[in-house]
């Protein structure tokens, strides 16, 4: 998703240079929803990858000790 942003923002880009202004409009329109999309999944994963860590990691420790025991 983040590589369709950045395709789009060259092509607002290149558009906007050759004068095409609603072209650059509509194509800077739809990069800024891409990348906004990806940032809120981003922000999503990190927030369920340190929520799900941090329920994970007493279990990983004390694994070891109820092998040896």
């Amino acid at each position: 998703m983040l590589r369709w942003a950045i395709i789009f923002l060259i092509i607002s880009l290149v558009a906007g240079a050759f004068g095409m202004i609603n072209v650059s409009n509509v194509a800077r329109r739809i990069s800024l929803v891409l990348f906004a999309i990806f940032f809120l999944m981003f922000l999503a994963v990190v927030a369920l990858v340190y929520l799900l860590g941090s329920s994970l990691a007493p279990v990983t420790l004390l694994a070891p000790a109820l092998i040896e025991a």
